[in-house]
């Protein structure tokens, strides 16, 4: 045993030496010969008509997309000093060259600071103009060259259909000017607000939008807005394919309001109603009046609510059960189609009163 190892030594001792030379040889030149030289570049092709359409909708979209940053005020905990925090991000849009900026409300909501970087790379600092919270959207103002702001052109959503092509631009976590195409997957779809309201006639699409697209634009082939990215379906939190906008003609509708009232402008009946889950345990199918306001739109028609008897009893009010022909089962259904109509309209509104069904007409007051 000891002869072998002392004819072994000399054997190790050999391979240790030649082992850095043989590892550099390996990784310098493996091949053994020559300088290396780069793969032949392939002839480049022509880009198809879809691909230079894509290009050409981002090249000129992009210029109006707005990048969204928030600041909140916290307070320190031992020494009660107030002081901001980020609180996150966001996308937008630019409305007009007055610098009006289109976002989604959850984007901005409880924010003490926003600051918006258009396509100028500069930073503004913007102030809320107006939001409904009812629908997701929010206006905000920033004091920027009008050559520097180029308006999102505007589309319609009426007569979207299935499977046409979409592109969706925004900063998802931070990366700004993202491009995400898809298609039209559903229309018609109904999603809940931060404040619970049910937004109706959602867009819903494929074209990925991730956390910081809320408030981006969701374009048509031809670049002209056809809804704003509001949520997405995700257990992960990332895009899983189904994502949700706010279609353009509502927000063509609440915008303008936004900017000259700061809310939206309602159209109402002039009522007050019962609550939903309490008239469900009533067995009650509609809305359930509970009084009328004076010398409003719901009074000079006819309406009532709950009324009390000289002998104590209570007698129930008028239930609503639909307007222009549309079936009203609940607030929300009664809202959504008001929502529908302006301050001034006149709406035929069917109602239940002694077990009879009635109808009358209402013209619609400002709440």
């Amino acid at each position: 045993m000891k002869s072998l190892r002392s004819r072994a030594l000399p054997l190790l001792i050999l391979l240790a030496g030649a082992l850095p030379g043989s590892l550099a040889c390996a990784r310098g030149n493996p091949t053994g010969g020559g300088d290396p030289k780069p793969r032949e570049v392939a002839p480049p092709t022509d880009l198809t008509p879809d691909e230079r359409l894509t290009i050409d909708v981002f090249d000129k979209a992009s210029r109006s997309v707005v990048f969204i940053t928030t600041a909140a005020l916290r307070r320190d905990f031992w020494t009660m000093n107030v002081f901001e925090v980020p609180q996150g991000s966001g996308s937008g849009f630019v409305w007009d060259k007055e610098g009006h900026i289109v976002t989604n409300y959850h984007v901005i909501a409880g924010a003490s600071s926003i600051t918006v970087v258009p396509e100028d790379r500069k930073e503004h600092k913007a102030t809320v103009v107006g939001r409904d919270q009812d629908h997701d959207l929010a206006v905000l103002l920033i004091k920027a060259p009008p050559e520097s702001l180029v308006p999102t052109p505007i589309g319609s959503s009426e007569k979207l259909r299935v499977g046409q092509k979409v592109l969706a631009i925004g900063n998802p976590f931070g990366l700004d000017h993202t491009l995400t195409t898809g298609v039209v997957s559903a229309l018609g779809r109904a999603i809940q607000s931060m404040s619970q309201r049910t937004i109706e006639g959602v867009i819903q699409t494929d074209a990925a939008i991730n956390p910081g697209n809320s408030g981006g634009p969701l374009l048509d082939s031809a670049g002209r807005l056809i809804g704003v990215n509001t949520q997405i379906v995700s257990p992960s939190g990332a895009s899983a394919g189904i994502g949700f906008a706010v279609p353009v003609d509502t927000v063509n509708r609440i915008v303008p309001q936004l900017i000259a009232y700061g809310k939206m402008i309602r159209p109402g009946l002039g009522i007050r109603s019962v609550n939903d889950s309490l008239a469900r345990r009533w067995g009650i199918k509609g809305v359930a009046i509970y009084d009328v306001t004076r010398g409003g739109a719901a009074a000079g028609a006819g309406l009532r609510g709950v009324r009390e008897l000289e002998s104590g009893e209570i007698l129930l009010g008028d239930v609503i059960v639909a307007v222009d022909g549309k079936p009203v089962e609940s607030l929300d259904d009664l809202l959504d189609i008001l929502d529908q109509h302006k301050v001034g309209d006149e709406v035929t509104v069917e109602y239940i009163r002694d077990e009879a069904k009635k109808q009358t007409s209402v013209t619609l007051q400002q709440v």
